[in-house]
C-alpha cells in the first residue's frame, strides 16, 4: 500500500468532514483534490487562529487517507471496518502534555474526548482538568525530549497495519521544546516508509524554518459569524436568539464558543460595562476589582471572551454614532445604554480603541498576567474615550501598572 495513486477516490469528490464539521470550504476543497490525486505529502502543516477546527479537520483527512467512514462520507469507498480513528492501529494522536515525564493516562483521556467530538477542547491551557469544571490554574504544557523519544518517534516507525499510511497527529507543534524541535526534525528529514505526519499550529511563525519547508501548509481561516452560528445551530442544537449572540462575540472560535453559558455571558456583558464606566471615571478600586476577578474566577478563554465583550460593544458605539440606528447592532437590548455612552464619550477614538483589543487578546495568549492586561488596557481606553493620545508608547505600556496596588 506505499504507491502514491492508490487511493481509491480519483473519481470522487468527497467532502471532508461533511457529516461533522463546520466551515473551512476552502480547505475541505484543497483536501478532497488531494485525496482524489492520490499524491500524498509526508507531511502537512495546518496552521490558523485558535478554534477554527485544524484538529477536526487534521482527524477527518487522517480517516479519509485510511478509508474510514466516520467524519467523511467515503461514498461506498471505504476500505476500513473501524469506526473511527481512535480505533485504528494506523491513526495516532499527540498533545502537549505537563511536565517533563508527562502523565500519557492524560494523553488518553483526552484523546477519548476527541473521539467523541473532534471540537472537543482537550489543551492543557483552557481545560488544565478534566474532573474539575472550575479549574483556573493554566498548566504548562509542551513536547519534552523524553516524550518524542519515548512515544513519538518509536510511533513513527511502526508499519500500516490495515491503512496507506501510518498517519501521526500532532497538535500545538509549536509546543516543542529545542532539544525535542531539533529531534524531531531529524525525523522529519528522513521520515520512515508510509508514514504520514499531520501537524497543527497555532503560530507558524515560531516554528523552525527548516520544519515548516517541510511541510506542505494548509492554512485555516477564522470562522465567519455565519459559518459559526450556523453550526451552533445544526451542530450543537443552540436556538437561534442564543446562537446568533453567540457568534457575534465568539472572535472566530467556534470550538469554545459552544461551550459558553449565555447566562454567565450576559452577567460578564454587565461587568464589562462596569469596568468601562470605570476606565473612563479612572476609578482604581473598580479597575484593580474586575482584572483581579476575572485572573481569579476564568481561565484564558474566558478572559479572552471578556475582551470580545468589551470589543464587540465598542464597536456597536461605533456604529450608533455613524447611523443612529439599532438596526446594525449586536447589544441591541441595551440601546439605551449604548445612546448614554454615546452622547458622554462624543470626542471617543472608538477605532483606536478598537484597535487595542486584539494585541491584549494575544498577551492573554501568551500567559501575561491579566491583572495587568486588564488594568492596562483601563488607562488607555481613559485616554482614547477622552478624544487624547495615550501617553505613554506601547513599547511602555507596563509603566501604567505600578499606579495600582494588587495586594
Amino acid at each position: 500500500m506505499s504507491g502514491l495513486t492508490e487511493l481509491p477516490y480519483s473519481d470522487l469528490n468527497i467532502d471532508v468532514g461533511g457529516r461533522r464539521l463546520v466551515g473551512q470550504t476552502t480547505v475541505r476543497e484543497q483536501l478532497a483534490k488531494i485525496l482524489s490525486s492520490g499524491r500524498l505529502s509526508h507531511a502537512y502543516l495546518f496552521a490558523g487562529p485558535a478554534g477554527v477546527g485544524k484538529k477536526a479537520l487534521a482527524l477527518a483527512f487522517a480517516e479519509a487517507v485510511n478509508g474510514l467512514d466516520n467524519l467523511s462520507d467515503l461514498q461506498g469507498r471505504a476500505f476500513s471496518k473501524k469506526s473511527s480513528w481512535s480505533n485504528h492501529p494506523d491513526i495516532r494522536i499527540f498533545l502537549p502534555l505537563p511536565g517533563s515525564d508527562p502523565d500519557f493516562g492524560e494523553l488518553s483521556a483526552r484523546s477519548e474526548l476527541l473521539s467523541e467530538d473532534p471540537y472537543e477542547v482537550v489543551d492543557f491551557n483552557n481545560r488544565p482538568s478534566l474532573t474539575s469544571e472550575t479549574a483556573s490554574g493554566n498548566r504548562n504544557a509542551f513536547y519534552s525530549i523524553s516524550y518524542f523519544r519515548n512515544e513519538i518517534r518509536p510511533s513513527a516507525y511502526l508499519k500500516p497495519n490495515e491503512g496507506y499510511r501510518n498517519i501521526i497527529i500532532i497538535s500545538e507543534v509549536e509546543r516543542f521544546r529545542t532539544e525535542s524541535s531539533n529531534a524531531f526534525l531529524k525525523l522529519l528529514e528522513e521520515p520512515p516508509p508510509n508514514l504520514m505526519f499531520i501537524l497543527t499550529t497555532e503560530n507558524a511563525n515560531a516554528l523552525l524554518p527548516t520544519i515548516t519547508s517541510r511541510c506542505q501548509i494548509i492554512r485555516c481561516a477564522p470562522l465567519s459569524k455565519d459559518e459559526i452560528q450556523s453550526g451552533l445551530m445544526q451542530r450543537d442544537g443552540v436556538n437561534e436568539q442564543d446562537a446568533s449572540f453567540l457568534s457575534r462575540i465568539s472572535g472566530g472560535n467556534y470550538s469554545m464558543t459552544r461551550f459558553y453559558d449565555v447566562e454567565r455571558l450576559q452577567t460578564s456583558r454587565n461587568e464589562v460595562l462596569q469596568y468601562l464606566r470605570a476606565s473612563y471615571s479612572m476609578d482604581a478600586a473598580k479597575i484593580v476589582s474586575y482584572s483581579m476577578s476575572w485572573n481569579k474566577e476564568l481561565n484564558t478563554e474566558g478572559q479572552i471572551s471578556i475582551l470580545n465583550l468589551l470589543e464587540v460593544f465598542i464597536r456597536d458605539l461605533a456604529v450608533y454614532r455613524d447611523t443612529q440606528t439599532a438596526d446594525f447592532l449586536t447589544n441591541v437590548d441595551q440601546l439605551t445604554v449604548i445612546s448614554k455612552f454615546c452622547e458622554s464619550l462624543q470626542n471617543a477614538r472608538l477605532d483606536a480603541m478598537q484597535e487595542l483589543i486584539d494585541p491584549y487578546r494575544a498577551m492573554l495568549r501568551q500567559s501575561v498576567s491579566p491583572r495587568l492586561v486588564f488594568t492596562v488596557l483601563a488607562n488607555r481606553m481613559a485616554y482614547l474615550m477622552r478624544g487624547k493620545d495615550t501617553p505613554l508608547p506601547e513599547s511602555e505600556t507596563w509603566r501604567h501598572a505600578p499606579a495600582y496596588d494588587f495586594h
